[in-house]
């Protein structure tokens, strides 16, 4: 059995771990809400880019989560690390999706530009290549009826 020391340390470490995975839960969460809360005061506006500040948040979450982990294998708080590497892990998958879907995004719309770009260019050299011809057509004698 577990002496009052014990039982007091563990009843911390089982604590504080879920103390600060639902601070970070809850810090991500308010900062999602700004970004929705400014995306709805805009109305249709067009809005900067919020990829950087999403992949800045992300990066800093899953570096603090991995600090206070190691700080809590230091001070020999196992549940608490634990649940902190897991979060940071949570996190960096996260940010990886995130970055990727974005990634893709732009070379989607990369690749479509470059098709567009195609297109016109063709139509373009189509329209000097007939303008040319009817040129060199209208330029010949006509038969007599």
């Amino acid at each position: 059995m577990l002496n009052m020391e014990g039982m007091a340390k563990w009843v911390f470490d089982v604590g504080l771990a879920v103390l600060l995975a639902g601070l970070e839960v809850a810090a991500l969460l308010a900062v999602w809400f700004v970004g929705a809360m400014e995306r709805w005061a805009a109305r249709g506006a067009p809005l900067p880019d919020r990829t950087g500040r999403d992949v800045l948040v992300l990066s800093v979450a899953a570096a603090s989560s991995a600090s206070i982990g190691y700080g809590c294998s230091l001070a020999a708080l196992p549940v608490a690390c634990v649940s902190q590497v897991v979060m940071a892990l949570l996190l960096v998958l996260l940010l990886i999706l995130g970055v990727g879907a974005e990634c893709s995004k732009r070379i989607r719309s990369e690749r479509q530009r470059r098709s567009l770009r195609r297109e016109r260019l063709r139509w373009h050299e189509s329209q000097r290549d007939g303008s040319s011809q009817a040129s060199a057509q209208g330029r010949q004698p006509q038969r007599p009826r």
